[in-house]
């Protein structure tokens, strides 16, 4: 694996990189703290591959364009965010946001939780880390318990 000897700054440079690769630079990142604000999103599909670029940039003109959060106002450790959604970022599709165990190694996550906050989304479960600073790589899950979830693919935040 040739992975970046610098921290990726810019969440394009992500696409260039395998589906194992992205999983060890999220391994090995920091849970890092729950983001405040507006992260611009970058769908990471079939990583490493020539339509990965392009992929990424439909969705982000016509589905997802990324997420705002916003701190809890009583528990400084959990927040809420929106997804901002089609052509306008609309801000829908809630999830719960706190620190917790990954799925995929067991070391400390932010857990982004649909399960009681979306009737659409209530299967997915993503997980971030902080892989350098205002920028974190995600994890989306499709389940609810890790035995029975699959992994389906990653995505960057910036900030």
């Amino acid at each position: 694996m040739s992975l970046p000897a610098t921290p990726v700054t810019d969440p394009a440079d992500f696409l260039q990189l395998t589906s194992d690769e992205l999983d060890t630079i999220f391994r090995q990142a920091p849970a890092g703290a729950i983001p405040r604000g507006e992260g611009e999103g970058t769908a990471i599909i079939a990583p490493g591959t020539v339509v990965s670029d392009t992929i990424a940039r439909f969705i982000h003109i016509f589905t997802w364009k990324g997420k705002v959060f916003e701190p809890d106002v009583i528990d400084p450790q959990r927040a809420t965010l929106k997804n901002k959604l089609l052509l306008l970022g609309t801000q829908a599709v809630v999830a719960q946001v706190y620190k917790g165990t990954s799925w995929l190694d067991g070391k400390e996550c932010i857990i982004l939780d649909y399960s009681h906050t979306s009737i659409v989304a209530q299967w997915i479960r993503d997980e971030i880390r902080e892989v350098s600073p205002g920028v974190y790589l995600g994890v989306v899950y499709w389940g609810k318990v890790p035995s029975e979830s699959h992994k389906l693919i990653h995505f960057a935040l910036k900030f």
